[in-house]
């Protein structure tokens, strides 16, 4: 690892405090998580985070949908730029189980000059530090790319029929961002032929999450004139006629059932079965940590305990969880990333 020059060093390190300020400040959930690696990793998983962070925020802004794609776009075009030559190599060959030992050396040799390129002519502390965090943890950029193609998706306004659809959204989402963590992680010394498997397993867990995310805001995503929940589920469940029409015609349907006494236990159900469901996704992704070193498997029990404990509140209370977003005191999390620490599942 070449060293830096001492005004890159200090541009370097303020972009990774600003990454950990972000994700102080936003990762309501994750922070717990992430605080139990070492420095190295967790300032890497806070640029992660905070990348994930901006990309999530246009998404969900207020802008026009053809400046929230501008944006993308851009974003896309400066994830490009730090990502050194010869990485199509490994994007190609799509998953770390056949990665062969010849393309990872071609990204090794480029790491060095993709991170000057960085820390000396960008200024946006986002992008430095996610740089650096590819340079030492050979971040898989095919991930980071799908994140960007999942919020095109909301953007556009895609809606799904059936589960399987909602499923690739889920895995673009959550699922890379995932694959993205488990590089900065690392498997540990027996567990390193079964890379593409621990890919599969992050891929899991992402899904796993990201159905949580969305019971968690039924409301407020129909609001905004977003449905994730399948149509064919909703039809099974009585919220839907058939047919089930586009985004904005599912809200209302959604929205009318939120507030109709009548509908209550219709919506419940609806919610407990999809609960459920997101329950044997965690069951599945959580395999991961028993391939992870001792730091790396508490900080993801961590963050996959206080997903889990979220989604068995909104399971145990359906209704509730219905009309308005439900949350874990701090006290709670803090449970759990101690229960995590000493590797126990919460």
């Amino acid at each position: 690892m070449s060293a830096l020059e001492p005004a890159d060093e200090a541009r370097l390190a303020d972009a990774y405090r600003r990454c950990e300020a972000i994700t102080r400040a936003q990762a309501a959930n994750f922070f717990y998580g992430i605080w139990l690696l070492t420095g190295e990793r967790r300032r890497a998983m806070c640029a992660v985070y905070a990348f994930a962070r901006r990309i999530d925020d246009i998404g969900d802004g207020e802008l026009a949908r053809e400046e929230k794609l501008r944006r993308l776009e851009g974003e896309a075009r400066a994830l490009a730029a730090i990502v050194p030559a010869g990485a199509d190599a490994l994007q190609g060959a799509g998953s770390a189980a056949t990665a062969t030992a010849a393309a990872a050396s071609v990204l090794a040799a480029n790491r060095s000059t993709a991170t000057a390129k960085a820390t000396d002519k960008a200024t946006d502390p986002v992008m430095i530090a996610l740089a650096d965090a590819h340079r030492r943890f050979l971040l898989p950029p095919d991930a980071l790319s799908e994140l960007i193609e999942g919020v095109r998706m909301d953007i556009m306004g895609v809606t799904y029929e059936q589960f399987d659809e909602l499923v690739p959204y889920c895995r673009r989402v959550a699922g890379a961002i995932g694959r993205a963590c488990l590089a900065i992680f690392g498997l540990r010394e027996g567990a390193r032929g079964d890379a593409g498997e621990a890919e599969r397993l992050a891929d899991d867990l992402g899904v796993a999450l990201q159905l949580t995310n969305i019971l968690r805001d039924v409301r407020e995503d129909a609001v905004n004139g977003r449905v994730y929940l399948p149509a064919e589920d909703l039809r099974r469940f009585g919220l839907l006629a058939d047919g089930g029409g586009v985004n904005g015609e599912r809200a209302a349907v959604l929205l009318a059932a939120l507030d109709d006494p009548l509908q209550a236990e219709r919506l419940a159900a609806l919610v407990r079965f999809e609960a459920a469901r997101a329950r044997m996704w965690f069951e599945r992704g959580l395999a991961l940590t028993r391939m992870l070193d001792r730091r790396s498997a508490a900080c993801v029990l961590a963050m996959a305990g206080i997903y889990r404990r979220l989604l068995a509140r909104i399971e145990a209370h359906p209704q509730e969880a219905a009309r308005r977003r439900t949350s874990l005191p701090a006290r709670e999390k803090a449970w759990v990333a101690v229960r995590g620490a000493l590797g126990v599942r919460a």
